[in-house]
């Protein structure tokens, strides 16, 4: 067995368990990481394990949030595992359209979008994409806060008004994470629905799943929490679904197998996905209540153009 082929499963693993759930495609980072550190193994294997590493990612899910996705849970009453089971509803509804369109158009999408050209292209677009939106986001923020300032400073002393309705509130976040859904337990279905429909736009490598989930839960209403968290959700049906996708058609379509060195690279690859999404989900989480996704579009950007001089001019 080589030490060196395993070093770098370890490597695509770190890489997997980082972009995974930051909005920057993980995809896309495999790929562009493929241009320079080449597993030796066949092309079958390879387009099967830069999918199916995401397991090790998505355990990490079901590890953080179990209590909060298992409705069994004896600690849960009547009403608690009644709103889970609605909150599986909504995560299944949400995964309809990527599912559908992905298992049409995956072969297509592997032979055509798989490249580096396509992956620096969506990164660039995609980054722009949450400069704008957190941009516009900062500007609603600050006309609603103007205009209840206003309000507040007609108002006679000693007067007792009712509170602004769900929908039209700010949440009052002095980092601007605002949004007329404040918590996951108030996704609507419709809410639920379209993040899936912007999910779909992740089929294309560089867009991120996450990115793309994130950006259709903000311009919904969601808060920046709101929509992080329902893409991690999200992300157990969506990822389980294209892995086994992917093994099926490895196995009796392009007939590979498993020797020693392939099972080896897939568990060592998976458990350091696993261990680096613990903290990678961790730090999202808290990211995201205090900071904006600016940073990330600015990343994908600069990343993009990098990639794009790479292989247009030096390549």
């Amino acid at each position: 067995m080589d030490i060196i082929e395993l070093l770098k499963s370890a490597f695509l693993g770190l890489v997997e368990g980082i972009t995974e759930w930051l909005p920057i495609s993980s995809t896309g980072h495999m790929i562009l990481v493929d241009e320079f550190i080449k597993l030796d193994v066949t092309q079958e294997f390879w387009n099967m394990f830069q999918v199916v590493i995401q397991l090790g990612a998505i355990l990490a899910v079901c590890v953080l949030f179990f209590h909060q996705l298992n409705p069994f849970s004896p600690s849960k009453g009547p009403d608690g595992r009644r709103a889970t089971w609605v909150l599986w509803g909504k995560i299944v509804v949400a995964c309809l359209p990527a599912a559908i369109i992905g298992i049409l158009f995956d072969d297509y999408m592997e032979e055509h979008f798989y490249n580096a050209y396509v992956v620096a292209t969506a990164l660039i677009v995609y980054g722009v994409a949450f400069i704008v939106i957190e941009a516009w986001r900062a500007r609603r923020r600050e006309a609603r806060v103007m205009t209840e300032g206003f309000e507040r400073s007609l108002r006679p002393a000693g007067a007792h008004f009712a509170a602004p309705a769900a929908d039209e509130a700010p949440v009052p976040d002095e980092d601007g994470d605002f949004g007329a859904i404040t918590s996951i337990d108030d996704l609507p279905w419709k809410t639920a629905f379209g993040i899936g429909c912007f999910q779909v736009l992740s089929l294309i490598p560089g867009t991120s799943r996450s990115g793309s989930t994130i950006i259709g839960g903000l311009l919904l209403g969601t808060t920046r929490s709101v929509a992080a968290e329902f893409t991690f959700f999200l992300a157990i049906p969506v990822m389980f679904g294209a892995s086994a996708l992917k093994l099926v058609k490895y196995v009796f379509v392009d007939g590979g197998g498993f020797g020693t060195t392939e099972i080896a690279i897939m568990v060592v690859g998976c458990a350091v996905a696993f261990a680096v999404s613990l903290l990678a989900i961790k730090w999202l989480m808290g990211f995201v209540r205090r900071h904006t996704f600016t940073v990330f579009g600015v990343y994908r950007i600069i990343l993009g153009a990098l990639v794009l001089l790479y292989f247009l001019v030096l390549s």
